[in-house]
């Protein structure tokens, strides 16, 4: 059958093209309407005229805004930042890293992207333009109102980067334990085709779908006297669990446990048993095949894995509010005090800078990580 035989016709590809751009609208525009206010005084914040919201009069009467150069320049270092990030990160990464060793040069190289473009965007770039806005005449005068004060008042007035520290905290210890036991034990299940390991992990996926209050309502008694229970083991001194962050790091790996071993499973599943068998003739043994053979092969279903297992931690509240005191709090659970108690309009703008703020590392994840991600989902992730 020739290829013109199976081609949609035109209506149906412009209508189903329609309705994916109409959805993604849908989708895009909750975030790019917060993020345009997050940069306006509260009276353009709030003004029921969009034009007002999107120029911002009032903020620019306050003598802070952006001129046609300032958008121009910005725009040029974002989409450089964007094509580093998605072709040339990756491509050096490939080139520069051995194998196996890979994840330790995205790590290196995703470190120095995010300093590297921090530095460019906030101090290089603005001190470019204070020098060349002068020379270029109207292209050089502010015509859109803008303002980063409220981003200063909630990252250093009221210590929300020490809410942005408990979050990679969680964060990162809901993904490294997880990742680290779900791919042994998903590697095990995969090759032992035990039928008994089977269904323990079905039974463990539905206690996966209970909601999360349910669980942690079990686990509360658990932290709150932990300083008792550890106090014949590590004496007076004993700390409590409660309120650490180590306490939620626990619970969400109990909590998702169960789903990353069954993906990484369906993953390891995919990978034909002979490459096993290869790794062991030439003199490796188990572990051996597993790291030096299986796991490179692995590295976008790891991925795809762990971003689900990033997402879990970095967006939850539940289990966080619950189990951290207001020191210690996440994010996530801190942006939610932050609208519930503030009654200005100030305050409330405070609060959607915030909410914006924890946007950024996601968008940042999934543009460095978007091949693997990709490559992950279509290996067959969610095959049982």
């Amino acid at each position: 059958m020739s290829s013109r035989a199976l081609r949609q016709p035109l209506g149906l590809r412009l209508s189903s093209n329609l309705f994916l751009a109409f959805w993604c609208l849908v989708a895009a525009f909750p975030i790019f309407w917060i993020a345009v206010m997050s940069f306006k005084s509260p009276v353009d914040a709030f003004d029921s005229n969009a034009l007002n919201v999107i120029f911002g009069p009032a903020t620019l009467a306050t003598g802070e805004g952006l001129s046609i150069l300032d958008i121009i320049l910005g725009i040029v270092t974002i989409w450089v930042a964007v094509i580093a990030t998605t072709k040339t990160l990756p491509s050096m990464v490939r080139t520069y890293t051995k194998p196996g060793q890979a994840w330790f040069g995205w790590i290196i190289g995703g470190l120095a992207l995010v300093l590297g473009f921090l530095l460019v965007f906030f101090v290089i770039l603005p001190a470019v333009l204070n020098v060349l806005n002068p020379l270029f005449g109207p292209l050089g005068r502010d015509v859109v109102g803008l303002t980063t004060e409220h981003y200063k008042t909630v990252w250093i007035d009221r210590g929300f980067s020490n809410n942005f520290k408990n979050s990679l905290i969680v964060t990162a210890g809901v993904v490294t334990v997880s990742l680290t036991v779900g791919t042994l034990a998903g590697y095990g299940l995969a090759r032992s085709g035990s039928t008994l390991a089977f269904w323990i992990l079905i039974v463990a996926l539905v206690f996966r779908a209970l909601p999360h209050s349910v669980l942690v309502a079990g686990y509360l008694p658990v932290f709150i006297n932990s300083a008792e229970w550890l106090r014949p083991i590590l004496g007076e001194n004993a700390p409590t669990l409660y309120g650490k962050p180590f306490a939620v790091i626990a619970v969400l790996v109990a909590i998702n446990q169960p789903f990353t071993i069954w993906m990484l499973r369906s993953f390891f599943q995919n990978i034909p048993a002979e490459l096993d068998e290869a790794a062991r003739v030439d003199g490796c043994n188990h572990f051996q095949a597993f790291r030096r053979v299986i796991m490179p092969v692995m590295w976008p279903g790891v991925i795809t894995t762990g971003l689900f297992s990033f997402l879990l931690a970095y967006n939850d509240f539940l289990v966080t509010s619950l189990l951290l005191d207001a020191q210690n709090q996440t994010m996530v659970p801190a942006i939610a005090g932050m609208f519930n108690r503030e009654t200005t309009t100030t305050d409330q703008v405070v609060a959607v800078a915030a909410a914006v703020s924890i946007t950024a590392p996601l968008f940042f994840l999934v543009m460095i990580f978007q091949r693997q991600i990709v490559s992950g989902l279509t290996a067959g992730a969610v095959k049982g």
